[in-house]
This record gives C-alpha cells, sequence and structure tokens, in this order.
C-alpha cells in the first residue's frame, strides 16, 4: 500500500508534470536517433494500461518509462483532493487503503511504517503486532520519512494554492522566498551543527511568519463554515511549509541534523535547499511502534558482528524503556540458522595485492582484475558499486574489453533489468545500492558477485556523519557504530547475492584489501556469509574456470 503518489488518467498536457532528469528526458524524447520511444508514445501507453492495471504499482508497468512520462498522468501528494475527489472510485492508493482498513492482516512495506513510526498512526489500520521483514532497512527508512526539505519550489506552489484556492495575497511570502533564494545561493553544501549563517536563518524564519500569517487567512470566515476541497489543499500545502521552517529555525542540534544539498537533476529539483532529518530513530520507533505492539523482526542480516546488539539499539529495543509503564522492554534474539553450506557453497575472495581504493570511482588495476574475473566466469557476474559513476565506468570498460552483454542500473527499469540477468548466463549486471539487497537471481545466472570497496557510508553524509559526531561526543565508537555498522549491513546483503539455493556455487569478490588488512575487517567478515576466504586470485579464477567448464 503506497499513498505517495495517485495514479490518474490526466490529459497529456497535465501542469502536474515536472522536468525529469537529463539522462531520462533524452530517453523520453528519443533524441539518440535510435528510435527511442518518445515522451507522446510512453504516455500514450501509460493511458493504455492504466485501463488495465489492478493496483496502479509503477513496477508492474514493463518496459518501465521516464519519470517525466509517470509525472505527466500522476499527482503529488500535496494535489491529491482526497474524499472530495471526483475520481476517487478509480483511486489506486485510496482503494488499497480502504481494502488494508478492512482487512484482518495487511501486507505494506516499510515507506508505510516509516510513515507510522514517525507519528502519523492513520495511514496505517489498528493492529496489535507488527512482523517486519528485511528489518535492517528500517532504521533507513524511518529516517527518510522523517526528513523533510525546504525548497523554493515547494514554497512557490504551495503560495499559488492559497491564490488560487484562497484568494489571499501571497506577497509577503513571495518576498521572504526571494531572499531566501538569495541566501540559499550563498550556503556551502555541508551541515550545520551550530545553525544557519545569520541570512539563511532570517530568511527561513520570514517564510515561517509569512506562511502562519497566510494559514490564518485561509481558515473560514465563520464558525461552522464549510471548507471547500481546493481550500483544503491550500491549508494542507501551507502548513506542511510552515511546519518545515518552524523545525528548521528551531534548529535543536541535540535531536535534528541540518543540511544544505544541491541534488544533480534537472534545473528545478537541482536547486539548492535546506534538509532536516532527525538525528536518531531509535526514540522514534520506541514511542510510537514498540510502545504499543509486539513486534518480530527477520533478516539474514540482524546480526553483526556475530551480535544482534548494534541492531537492536538502532531500531529502540535495545535495553529501552516502556514509555507508558517505565520498565525495561523484554526482547530476545534467535539465529535460526542457514539451509546453505556456505564454505562449501562459496569463496570469498579479497583482493588483498590491489591498492586501497581512493577517491577515483575506478582504477586501472581494479578493472584488470574484474576482466580477468568475469573471463573466467564466462560472465555470470553481478557487479556491486559503490557509485553510480564507477558502475558505468566499469561497464563501458568491460564493454570495450570483454565479449559479453554487460547491463548497468538506469538503463531499464530494475525488474527489467534483473530479467534479463537471469534469463542470459552470460550477461553481466552493474549497479549501486538498489542491487545489493533483495535482488534473487538463483541458478548459474550469478555465479559471480563483484564489490568494488568497502560500502562506508559518504564521508560528506551529513546524517551518518552527525551520529557519528553525537556517539564519540558520549563516549562510544562513532565509526563502528554507524559506518563500519552500515559498510556491514550491505556488505552481508550484497555477499548474499551469490547464494540463494542448495545448488548455487560461485565466487564473491571484494576488490578492497582493507578487508583483510584493516583492524575493522574482522567485524565485517564476520558480518558475512562464512564463505570459505583467500587472498589469492588465482585460487578464485581456477574456481570460476571451473564452474564456467562444468555448465
Amino acid at each position: 500500500m503506497e499513498d505517495q503518489n495517485a495514479l490518474f488518467d490526466l490529459p497529456n498536457n497535465s501542469d502536474q508534470s515536472r522536468p525529469a532528469d537529463a539522462a531520462s528526458v533524452s530517453a523520453a524524447t528519443g533524441t539518440d536517433g535510435d528510435g527511442v520511444e518518445s515522451l507522446a508514445e510512453q504516455v500514450k501507453r501509460l493511458h493504455e494500461w492504466v485501463q488495465e492495471t489492478e493496483t496502479g504499482d509503477r513496477d508492474d508497468l514493463v518496459p518501465g518509462v521516464s519519470e517525466k512520462a509517470w509525472r505527466q498522468v500522476s499527482l503529488s501528494k500535496l494535489e491529491c483532493l482526497g474524499t472530495g475527489c471526483p475520481m476517487i472510485d478509480d483511486c489506486f492508493p485510496d482503494n488499497a487503503k480502504q481494502t488494508a482498513f478492512e482487512s484482518d492482516i495487511v501486507v505494506t512495506n516499510h515507506t508505510m511504517v516509516g510513515i507510522f513510526s514517525t507519528g502519523s498512526p492513520n495511514v496505517l489500520p489498528e493492529f496489535s503486532s507488527i512482523i517486519v521483514d528485511e528489518a535492517h532497512e528500517l532504521v533507513d527508512r524511518v529516517t527518510s520519512a522523517a526528513t523533510s526539505e525546504l525548497t523554493i519550489g515547494a514554497i512557490d506552489h504551495a503560495a499559488r494554492l492559497a491564490r488560487r484556492n484562497g484568494g489571499v495575497s501571497t506577497g509577503s511570502l513571495d518576498h521572504a522566498v526571494e531572499n531566501y533564494g538569495l541566501a540559499l545561493a550563498e550556503l556551502p553544501e555541508q551541515s550545520f551543527p551550530q545553525g544557519l549563517p545569520a541570512e539563511a536563518q532570517y530568511a527561513v524564519e520570514a517564510i515561517r511568519d509569512a506562511s502562519r500569517e497566510i494559514l490564518t487567512q485561509l481558515k473560514p470566515k465563520k464558525d461552522g463554515e464549510s471548507t471547500d476541497t481546493g481550500l483544503k489543499v491550500a491549508q494542507a500545502a501551507m502548513l506542511q511549509i510552515f511546519e518545515i521552517c518552524e523545525r528548521i529555525a528551531a534548529n535543536d542540534a541535540s535531536r535534528d541534523v541540518l543540511w544544505c544539498s544541491r541534488p544533480r537533476f534537472n534545473s528545478e529539483e537541482g536547486m539548492q535547499r535546506l534538509n532536516i532529518a532527525p538525528l536518531s530513530v531509535n526514540g522514534l520507533l520506541s514511542t510510537n511502534l514498540w510502545g504499543t505492539h509486539t513486534g518480530v523482526l527477520t533478516s539474514a542480516t540482524l546480526s553483526l558482528g556475530n551480535s544482534f546488539d548494534p541492531v537492536a539499539r538502532s531500531i529502540g529495543i535495545d535495553h529501552s524503556l516502556n514509555p507508558e509503564t517505565g520498565v525495561a522492554r523484554a526482547w530476545s534474539a534467535t539465529d535460526a540458522g542457514s539451509p546453505f553450506d556456505y564454505p562449501k557453497q562459496g569463496i570469498l575472495y579479497i583482493a588483498k595485492d590491489l591498492p586501497t581504493p581512493g577517491q577515483s570511482p575506478t582504477t586501472e588495476s581494479q578493472l584488470d582484475t574484474i576482466a580477468e574475473l568475469i573471463t573466467a566466469a564466462g560472465g555470470r557476474t553481478l557487479g556491486l558499486f559503490s557509485s553510480r559513476r564507477a558502475a558505468e565506468l566499469a561497464a563501458e570498460a568491460m564493454r570495450e574489453r570483454l565479449d559479453v552483454p554487460i547491463l548497468v542500473q538506469g538503463e531499464d527499469q530494475l525488474p527489467t533489468l534483473v530479467a534479463q540477468f537471469s534469463e542470459d548466463e552470460e550477461t553481466c549486471l552493474f549497479g549501486t545500492l538498489s542491487l545489493w539487497q533483495g535482488v534473487d537471481v538463483p541458478g548459474p545466472a550469478c555465479q559471480l558477485v563483484i564489490m568494488d570497496r568497502i560500502p562506508f557510508p559518504r564521508p560528506d553524509d551529513p546524517v551518518k556523519a552527525a551520529r557519528t559526531r553525537a556517539i564519540a561526543a558520549s563516549g562510544g565508537n562513532g565509526f563502528m557504530q554507524v559506518s563500519a555498522t552500515h559498510a556491514a549491513l550491505l556488505l552481508a546483503q550484497g555477499a548474499g547475492r551469490l547464494v540463494r539455493s542448495i545448488n548455487d556455487r560461485g565466487v564473491v569478490a571484494v576488490l578492497d584489501p582493507r578487508l583483510a588488512t584493516a583492524r575493522y575487517g574482522s567485524f565485517l567478515t564476520n558480518s558475512m556469509p562464512n564463505f570459505w576466504t583467500t587472498t589469492k586470485k588465482d585460487v578464485a579464477i581456477g574456481a570460476l574456470q571451473r564452474l564456467s567448464e562444468a555448465q
């Protein structure tokens, strides 16, 4: 159940669309001269699909469409008219929500659990127990749900709604937004633990005060006077702007992380903005989810470094108190084992002789090793990279050196790419974070998993950097609790892509010598499946060659 976007059969010229990123626009308009489906053709196909689909789920559309095409026929959450919409009977998200509220058992996703955990209980029906699969992702999902951003586009949109549906003047807000844009242009892309510079602080406070004034004007003039749907939409949009500004203006560094960013996308979404996220979500989970519900959490990677404590601590159940009773929560953990014989089914090859990865996405020595490994495997490779740029560069190099098909994440919808990868044993698939988790390709199509480096969080990740500083300030080991734990989860998930059945065999190759040489290396390897381990490349290549010859 997903209520973030509602799919409707709107005219092709809907003004709800926003520009897609440059790559999507190129693909959507067919500007490469290769007969790529045009934007109009994609929208037409969407109109036909919406008459057939029962879910409206974008993942069910194969082949997929560009972001720009999708936005032509969809509405954002703020633009949703709710129960007053004349198309409410055909609304996919609303139908899913109504079905859920009438059900005894509801199957939903982490996003909805994240929204619920941030203090929005009405997104889910009442429940007493919850089972969370892939529970290692819960912290990131709740963090994402609790993160807000203040963009010029969102403020302008709220102002338009207020003028159109409420008939109010937004002059003071427009002036404040102009000053906000000027202040943003001077801000570096960094976090602000000590508060915003004065100009930016004043600009945010001015937007807060102006939005509060407009909210007052949008209220019904008389007691008991009904509010039409358009006015409700305007109120909701303006209230969201006010609440974000109030949170940013307060800038409580003990609770929130505040930073400035410029996403690398199109002209509007690429504009600089302020972002604010919770420093920790264990309190939100402890209060809103575990306070009144019994939980069962499952995952192949709940135990890190042979201990459940890191994950338990991060999700708010490690020695935390029940807010209602003041009594420490009871929890227990069980390692149910695995049906796989990892030491016999897989080899972990650590490229100890390669140089430690630096700022460059890839190195020649890495590319040479990747080519040797793929050649020995006869294709059959899932390449997990730390960045999109690294995946693209590696794919470009392998396409020049090798005679096997190379797919790259972003060239099509992920389910389509995974299906192509699984159907052709010689095909290789390269990608980033989405491929590290959840890809299930049993059999000979995946006999080599390559990881280009230990997946530590980016050093400029403001939330994880702030969490590291906070833990260190309280006397803990911020690196181990944040960066190493993050890397351990991804390594365990990535390595788990190799063995998906009792008949699978292959090699996991980590092209980062720190896994064998650094002090934290044992914590990371103990979090991974217990494959037979070697640092000798010829051993890994020999095993891959024998597997390839046996096919």
